[in-house]
């Protein structure tokens, strides 16, 4: 699919402001964290912003820090007119493969929406699979602020979850790498086995199986 927008550097809102004059209320940015762990789920989020957001310092989740993210969590939940969260779990990881995952993640963000979304601004270049226009966006969380959000809900709800699950999985440091492939958590599964977390098609894991 070709992209409805230039590629060159504009307003953070220029794509929720063109899409308003075209009479649309409730422009959602979706975004995902968690695609490449071993281990956890797939998280997605869906936020609409008002019209005047502003928030010094929202960029892409993945080019700011972890403390950063976590002073901008609170504010964008209150900021925002509306936002969802939905995950897909290594099991569906295993069952559908990662990008089926990642999108059924982001219809159940999307379904959590208060009121129904009526566009929708996607980090990628993977269509969500809902009759809702809409358009991907390749590097979108550095282009669209309402991406830059969902990426910001999406990757700290990810990270806390994979804190909690350290406490229920011990030994893998789940709180520490939060699943990705690291040397300490590639040793811990071929020392443990996979756990319940764990993705136990990709490579990685499945050889311990």
């Amino acid at each position: 699919m070709l992209e409805l927008f230039p590629t060159e550097k504009l307003s953070p809102l220029h794509f929720e402001q063109r899409l308003r004059r075209q009479s649309y209320t409730r422009v959602a940015g979706i975004d995902e964290a968690g695609r490449g762990p071993l281990a956890g789920p797939v998280v997605a989020a869906a936020v609409i912003l008002p019209e005047s957001f502003d928030l010094p310092g929202l960029n892409d989740s993945k080019k700011i820090s972890a403390k950063l993210r976590d002073r901008l969590f609170p504010l964008i939940l209150q900021q925002s007119l509306d936002y969802g969260i939905g995950l897909a779990h290594a099991h569906e990881v295993d069952e559908l493969n990662v990008l089926q995952a990642t999108l059924l993640a982001m219809r159940r963000a999307i379904s959590r929406l208060k009121t129904p979304a009526d566009y929708l601004l996607v980090d990628g270049i993977t269509p969500v699979p809902l009759p809702i226009a809409q358009q991907t966006l390749k590097q979108g969380d550095s282009r669209s602020l309402s991406i830059a959000a969902a990426s910001v809900l999406a990757k700290v709800v990810r990270d806390r979850l994979m804190v909690t699950y350290d406490s229920r999985f011990p030994g893998y440091g789940f709180a520490g790498h939060k699943g990705y492939g690291s040397a300490a958590h590639c040793e811990a599964i071929a020392r443990l086995g996979p756990c319940k977390l764990h993705r136990i098609t990709f490579r990685g894991v499945r050889e311990y199986l």
